[in-house]
């Protein structure tokens, strides 16, 4: 039995790490803090390169370190302050208990993603994880989750994906033969797909729907 779930949005609370992030980039540097308004509108929920955003970041405030040494010091810090969703980490154990094995199948830089892992203690309660940009290969391509499904000890076949994004979670996780629950973040399914088994408000409302 195998239960799959993306990272970013789905168990790990990326926008709250951004958010404390950008009140201690202001802090560190003398900013207003209703600055940390636009730090987190300019990138764009993680959707904007990092390159593009610490050049907006750099001009913006006419900072003279470079954008390679702003990103640089971002992913060494950013993802140690991204937490789990609350009670997340105990479904997680709530369905090892039962048997589950479950993997994380995420697209990203390895080094930010492990980061973000281990800090925010998922690391501990899953069996192993898929990162693109280590794998070469980014969601919705089955062979990401392949990958995920054989480092948590489960076959891909009957099993769940669980995650906030529609076309490569949701999308992906279809394609690789699992049901599917989307996270929606307030956001309504789009309506020229076909719709996922489950659509709930946060990935710890799945737990009891996969144990049931």
């Amino acid at each position: 039995m195998l239960a799959l779930f993306d990272l970013d949005g789905t168990l790990a609370d990326r926008r709250a790490g951004q958010h404390a992030w950008s009140v201690e980039f202001c802090a560190d540097h003398g900013f207003d803090p209703a600055e940390v308004d636009w730090l987190m509108a300019a990138d764009g929920n993680g959707m904007v390169t990092k390159e593009e955003y610490f050049g907006r970041v750099r001009e913006r405030y006419g900072l003279a370190r470079s954008v390679d040494d702003l990103w640089r010091q971002y992913r060494d810090r950013q993802p140690t302050l991204v937490p789990a969703y609350e009670g997340m980490l105990d479904g997680l154990e709530r369905l090892r208990a039962a048997g589950w094995r479950i993997g994380v199948v995420t697209n990203g830089y390895e080094d930010v993603q492990t980061l973000t892992l281990t800090s925010s203690g998922i690391a501990e309660h899953v069996d192993g994880w898929a990162i693109s940009a280590a794998e070469n290969v980014r969601k919705p391509d089955v062979r990401l989750f392949e990958i995920a499904a054989a480092r948590a000890g489960a076959p891909l076949g009957d099993g769940w994906m669980v995650g906030d994004n529609a076309g490569a979670d949701i999308g992906g996780g279809r394609a690789a033969g699992l049901r599917t629950a989307w996270v929606h973040h307030d956001r309504s399914w789009p309506a020229e797909l076909d719709v996922p088994d489950h659509i709930v408000a946060g990935a710890v409302e799945v737990v009891p729907l996969i144990l049931r």
